[in-house]
């Protein structure tokens, strides 16, 4: 473990002021005194004395902190997914996401086999038990991302032609897209896919003050996992999230485990499967 110039091209840059903007999850006002990539390969505990070690700050924020060791809390352990399995979106989130699902995607809960049980203790479920709405769900990270991991994502057109091969192939003619591109690419996506469906979820400047962009970031993981199938992003964390969603609501993995493959390339590696544990 130890502090190293960045190999990659980060979304954290510096002000006029000397201070550091990047993305915190919505809360534009917050801003960093420092920034410093780190090289890590070790388990969660050795942070900590790391970090007293090499700084005084009050207050550090770890961007993905996701990729430390984290022991038998890891993803493929009972206690992970007992923890991970007792942690749902809150409700007012999940009333949004279904209302978008019912409204635009002809899905609900009882049509779909994906029905909540109210003691998420008693919520145990098989693969293949939940049958998803009668759309193509897919997570499309855009922006920071063309230039982090730029080689590992397709183009928006090469985009649409995947999504096009799972639509015919399932018989469906919608499409859900959780995406943070600027509204002219997804007028781009739209235009690619113009024989289908397309929708994209945008909240009423109401909803946006209310829950800013974490909030809206649920809302749009909650109507992903409840697809007939799931395309999500390289490496990314709200992809992650959405196939644990999907494990938890008893989807076949083979409609969850999925991620869009670079240009040109029709067979590239997909997600690890973490399936929940009992």
């Amino acid at each position: 473990m130890d502090v190293r110039e960045c190999l990659d091209e980060t979304a954290f840059h510096q002000d006029e002021e000397g201070l550091w903007r990047g993305w915190f999850w919505g809360y534009e006002e917050t801003r960093a005194q420092s920034f410093k990539c780190m090289s890590v390969q070790a388990h969660a505990t050795f942070v900590k004395p790391f970090l007293i070690s090499n700084t005084t700050a009050r207050s550090v924020f770890l961007d993905r902190s996701e990729e430390l060791i984290h022991g038998p809390y890891s993803e493929w352990s009972k206690e992970f997914w007992t923890a991970r399995r007792s942690m749902r979106f809150a409700k007012h989130l999940r009333d949004i996401g279904n209302k978008f699902r019912k409204s635009y995607l002809g899905s609900t809960d009882k049509k779909d086999n994906t029905v909540l049980d109210e003691d998420w203790q008693k919520m145990k479920r098989k693969h293949g038990d939940a049958k998803g709405g009668p759309y193509v769900a897919a997570h499309i990270r855009r922006r920071d991302y063309l230039y982090a991991h730029g080689e590992d994502i397709p183009d928006l057109k090469d985009t649409a032609k995947q999504l096009e091969v799972v639509l015919k192939k399932l018989n469906l003619n919608t499409v859900f897209i959780a995406t943070d591109a600027p509204k002219e690419e997804v007028d781009e996506l739209r235009d690619y896919l113009k024989d289908y469906k397309v929708f994209k979820y945008d909240p009423q400047k109401e909803v946006l003050e209310s829950y800013k962009d974490g909030g809206i970031a649920i809302i749009d993981q909650w109507i992903c996992a409840h697809a007939r199938h799931f395309i999500g992003t390289y490496v990314s964390t709200f992809t992650f999230r959405i196939h644990e969603e999907r494990e938890i609501l008893g989807f076949d993995p083979d409609t969850t485990f999925n991620r869009f493959c670079p240009n040109t390339t029709s067979d590239c590696e997909q997600p690890s499967r973490w399936p929940v544990v009992y």
